[in-house]
């Protein structure tokens, strides 16, 4: 697999833009029916995340007397843990670990923050809330904008996210994926090169068969730089009502999508 993603990045290499860092950008209608697979960030595009840790926060905190914390509060704080404890593994300061791993490693110390001695509450409570994450509900347009997407592309995640949290949320939801990919199929988290190569190598595609949706634009700018399609799907809730970043697309992304059925509208389904 290594020798193929040498090769791949060897090839991109020689077509010029190894000088910019940057893959080509494929425009057309014949480019765009080189798409053969439609790969998905799943937190905060697929499924609405703050909303179903809230929820389980709300109940958990108040099972141990702390109705003075605001639980949406705790949601993000737990949240913010996620990618700085991602990138100890991206820089290889740590081995790769299952998501799972990481999230309980911040929800301890997110109680922590919030007065709250992890050791002091039951083993199995805390087992049971940490997999708040696979429990997230979809959007309201998810499963219908991914029924219609399946009509023609192969849909999958290609999320941070390990293969059983990406499977009991699908099965949870609804989530009608033909593959559930996590990061355990990459060995990598996201942004690393590796986590968009390695899934197209699994799916025996070429990158440019390949198109990311996500409703963040370090994402696709990532996943584009590897040279992949791009799609970008709108998600202004996503952190609340006060969300201040990917409000808007930063760049010509090769559709833009206000949600999945548009999306499946906007390509022709």
């Amino acid at each position: 697999m290594l020798e193929r993603l040498s090769l791949l990045r060897a090839a991109r290499a020689g077509d010029g833009s190894a000088s910019t860092g940057a893959c080509p950008i494929h425009q057309g209608e014949d480019a765009m029916d080189e798409v053969r697979a439609l790969v998905f960030d799943v937190f905060g595009t697929v499924v609405d995340w703050r909303r179903g840790v809230t929820r389980d926060a709300t109940a958990f905190l108040a099972r141990h007397g702390r109705e003075d914390i605001d639980p949406a509060a705790f949601a993000d704080a737990w949240r913010q843990r996620y990618q700085p404890a991602m990138q100890a593994v991206r820089d290889g300061a740590r081995p790769f670990v299952r998501l799972d791993v990481l999230h309980r490693e911040n929800l301890d110390a997110t109680l922590q923050d919030v007065g709250i001695d992890p050791r002091a509450i039951p083993e199995s409570d805390l087992i049971a809330f940490n997999r708040t994450w696979h429990r997230l509900d979809p959007w309201p347009d998810s499963v219908e904008g991914l029924t219609r997407l399946k009509k023609r592309y192969v849909i999958a995640p290609l999320s941070n996210g390990n293969i059983s949290l990406m499977l009991n949320m699908a099965k949870r939801g609804g989530l009608p994926w033909d593959a559930i990919l996590g990061a355990e199929v990459a060995q990598a988290y996201k942004p690393s090169p590796e986590a968009y190569l390695r899934t197209a190598d699994v799916l025996d595609l070429a990158p440019e068969q390949l198109m990311m949706v996500a409703a963040h634009n370090n994402d696709l700018a990532a996943a584009r730089r590897q040279g992949l399609r791009t799609a970008f799907v709108l998600r202004p809730a996503e952190h609340g009502l006060q969300q201040t970043r990917d409000l808007a697309p930063e760049q010509d992304w090769d559709v833009i999508a206000s949600d999945m059925n548009d999306l499946a509208r906007r390509l022709g389904l």
